[in-house]
């Protein structure tokens, strides 16, 4: 099959590789209908992450089952499936505690960015649609996979309720849907930090209150003029970065809680501060499953519509150019078509 591979830092490129097979009874197969890039996938790209050369990259896709294991019983051929990037069998004490990124049998897509991919837990993973979706209906559906439940995972984790104040660390497609989010929940003041204007206007259609472009001490008192000096009820920090991750710590009211959702990177917590001001910090790797089938009517019922973070469609054969744009952010998030 055709797939995305990473050899080093800016080097992707779409070769031949062996097609998935069914090795274990849990797995399934998954022809590609659309596929994205991850700004997580931007940490490799950029050397940050170490690589494996030649080897596949993606984790985010929907698709059609090609084929299941044994043990695989609620989906056959044909079905339309919506895949968590993080597979879980959705029965393990830590699945059933809401943790399913925590899953004993945890696997991850490794191909999301080709024509197949394998699911190692399908029975606890798939969520399927009543048929083939409209087109139109794709991007969003696509952000199932992983954005929209990690801009939501991070509103979960930060303990965003009605009425209350947000602040979005991160204007990527994560940090957006974390605006999204926070607007569903019912938030009443939502600001969203960013510098950017196309992110600013899909942050503001998805219910950002407020802009706030400035970063380090700057961002920190805009944020409290906004807020009348009493700082944010909950922080989702989107980013991973050290500079991100204080500037969360520093929005933060007393009481308050940042939910961390991005790839930590070079970050060293504010131990001190976080004591001396009771700042909680929750979040991690965002346990999809546990939010899908909710997330799912949402979208369906028109009520959310994140496939708006979509700026850039291309062919598989183009990837590369989608990375790039990514990288030089041209582009908020590129979907993929095989």
């Amino acid at each position: 099959m055709r797939a995305t591979t990473i050899h080093a830092p800016g080097d992707i490129r779409v070769e031949e590789v062996p097609d998935p097979s069914i090795n274990a009874p849990t797995d399934a197969i998954v022809k590609v209908v659309a596929g994205c890039v991850c700004g997580s996938d931007l940490w490799p790209y950029r050397g940050e992450n170490p690589i494996k050369a030649g080897s596949t990259i993606g984790h985010e896709c929907v698709g059609v089952v090609e084929a299941v294991g044994s043990d695989v019983t609620s989906f056959v051929p044909g079905d339309f499936v919506i895949v968590p990037f993080d597979h879980c069998d959705n029965t393990c004490p830590h699945c059933a505690a809401g943790v399913q990124s925590a899953c004993v049998n945890l696997g991850i897509t490794q191909s999301g960015q080709a024509e197949y991919t394998l699911v190692t837990q399908a029975e606890g993973s798939l969520v399927r649609t009543d048929g083939m979706p409209d087109g139109a209906l794709l991007p969003s559906l696509l952000t199932l996979s992983d954005v929209m439940p990690t801009g939501w995972h991070a509103a979960v984790a930060a303990g965003v309720r009605e009425g209350g104040t947000v602040v979005v660390v991160g204007d990527g497609a994560v940090g957006l849907c974390g605006v999204l989010a926070a607007a569903t929940m019912g938030a009443e003041k939502i600001i969203a930090m960013s510098r950017h204007e196309p992110r600013q206007k899909i942050a503001t259609e998805f219910g950002a209150t407020h802009i706030v472009a400035e970063r380090g001490r700057p961002g920190v008192a805009a944020v409290e003029e906004i807020t009348g000096g009493v700082g944010a009820d909950a922080v989702l920090e989107c980013v991973g970065t050290g500079d991100a991750m204080e500037m969360a710590f520093g929005i933060a009211r007393p009481g308050g809680t940042v939910g961390f959702v991005g790839v930590p990177h070079g970050v060293e917590l504010p131990i001190r501060r976080m004591f001396q001001k009771n700042i909680g910090l929750a979040g991690g790797m965002a346990p999809v499953r546990r939010y899908l089938p909710d997330l799912l009517d949402l979208v369906l019922s028109g009520r959310i519509n994140p496939g708006i973070v979509f700026d850039l469609t291309l062919p598989l054969e183009q990837v590369a150019e989608g990375y790039r744009a990514m990288d030089e952010r041209r582009s908020i998030k590129v979907l993929i078509e095989p």
